[in-house]
């Protein structure tokens, strides 16, 4: 596995919960409020359909590093579908 290709989902991970955790102690609920597109379906299956996609195009150029930013794509791409929704 190209570890390499791991390292900057790592760090981009670490800093979204991180940055999640601040704004947690600066306002409680805020992160209640950041992850709450992980109960919306609308915005899961668009996260899973482009995890799928890049997985799908990503395993051929580095293997089994596609999945971890497969994931990582997905959850974004799933944050970014559900915050139009519930905009004030």
């Amino acid at each position: 596995m190209n570890t390499a290709a791991i390292l900057p989902v790592a760090i981009i991970a670490a800093a979204l919960v991180i940055r999640a955790a601040i704004s947690e102690l600066r306002r409680p609920g805020s992160a209640r409020r950041q992850w709450a597109f992980m109960r919306d379906r609308r915005a899961l299956a668009a996260g899973a359909v482009t995890a799928a996609a890049t997985v799908l195009i990503g395993w051929p150029q580095i293997g089994p590093a596609a999945t971890a930013w497969a994931l990582l794509v997905g959850a974004l791409t799933a944050h970014l579908v559900h915050l139009p929704a519930h905009r004030p």
